[in-house]
């Protein structure tokens, strides 16, 4: 009997990947990560519940539980970096960088040296083999699909990774845990990094990093007010400003259009689709391709610079070291450093890399 090692963080999705492969026949063993060293009285954080919620789920389906501390690894190779790009004043992505660096790498292996054939979640999406490649697809729940958060996975392990929910719908998957009794199946999703939760997440970054306050400016470079530091500010940004209301009811609304580093200036402009906002080439970096074939021309596919963004049509063009180009069909709105794209075509997930620049259309 195969033995399959299933994450499971106390959530309806991970509980029924874990039912489904022992309905399989598969020897199933549940394992939960604790990858943030927190107060038990923290109210933002749902680590304890989430443990207790994973503990009962093993019980429920009669199968071993174990669980395993990541922290370290967690603050070292994912944590600790976000923290630079944020201090460098690019926005990162922390759930990309988990699932490289703590999912598919530090818990794989511990699967593996377990004994265990697969690492399997609960992600919306799927692996299929195809001409001697694995291949990472689209969740068939579009509105759910996680490939995006996957695309730096590769062959190795693309091999070992199991997705059972791959051709799942989110209210499917709520009546089998419903049908299984299983006790979470109406628990809400959760949202966001455990740790930040839903307190403030301008408030919690200055735990870790110094304010370096400076001038928001216009771009006539009138002085409008003062930031807290470039850091805690993203592009697109309306939100925390702190520059004051509308004078006039048709006044619109101020938005963050660029970051000058050098100079610690915030620029602003007023209205959602302000012409600075948007862009129709961007450079990027640390490109990855999940097949072993790497493309070295130019060619059309379809990117994502955002999670839930829909596809956009694009020319890809590869350059030296891991760069890349980008020109995209239509304008794009608020592309954003160290964010990623994530490049597709069709249903199938290619790749992607790390924004570097946007050039404005």
């Amino acid at each position: 009997m195969s033995k399959v090692l299933v994450g499971l963080s106390g959530g309806v999705d991970s509980a029924v990947a874990a039912l489904l492969l022992k309905q399989q026949g598969l020897k199933v063993v549940g394992v939960f990560m604790q990858n943030w060293e927190v107060d038990n009285d923290d109210p933002f954080c749902s680590a304890e519940q989430d443990l207790l919620d994973a503990k009962k789920i093993s019980d429920q389906l009669d199968i071993p539980f174990e669980t395993v501390n990541f922290s370290h690894e967690y603050w070292n190779n994912v944590f600790q970096h976000c923290l630079d790009e944020f201090a460098n004043g690019r926005t990162p992505n922390p759930d990309i960088l988990c699932n490289r660096e703590i999912k598919f790498k530090a818990l794989l292996n511990y699967a593996l040296k377990t004994g265990a054939e697969s690492l399997a979640t609960g992600h919306y999406a799927g692996i299929c083999k195809q001409n001697g490649e694995y291949q990472l697809k689209k969740g068939f729940d579009l509105n759910k699909d996680q490939s995006y958060f996957l695309y730096t996975l590769n062959q190795k392990t693309l091999s070992r990774a199991l997705f059972p929910l791959a051709q799942m719908t989110k209210p499917q998957i709520r009546e089998i845990a419903k049908q299984a009794k299983l006790h979470n199946y109406a628990k809400k999703d959760s949202m966001g990094i455990c740790f930040i939760g839903k307190r403030n997440f301008t408030r919690f970054l200055q735990e870790f990093l110094l304010p370096k306050p400076g001038n928001i400016i216009d771009l006539a470079g009138n002085l409008l007010g003062k930031h807290q530091g470039l850091s805690f500010y993203t592009l697109g940004q309306r939100k925390g400003l702190g520059i004051g209301g509308k004078k006039h009811a048709d006044e619109e609304a101020w938005y963050v259009i660029d970051k000058r580093i050098k100079e610690n200036l915030l620029v602003v402009a007023q209205g959602h689709d302000h012409p600075s906002l948007y862009a129709s080439t961007l450079l990027g970096t640390q490109l990855h391709w999940i097949s072993k074939t790497k493309p070295n021309a130019t060619f059309f596919c379809q990117a994502k610079t955002r999670y839930r963004q829909n596809d956009q049509d694009c020319k890809l063009t590869p350059l030296t070291q891991g760069n890349f180009q980008v020109e995209f069909l239509t304008h794009q709105r608020a592309i954003t450093p160290g964010q990623a794209i994530v490049f597709y075509q069709q249903d199938l997930c290619l790749g992607g890399g790390l924004i570097k620049t946007a050039q404005p259309f």
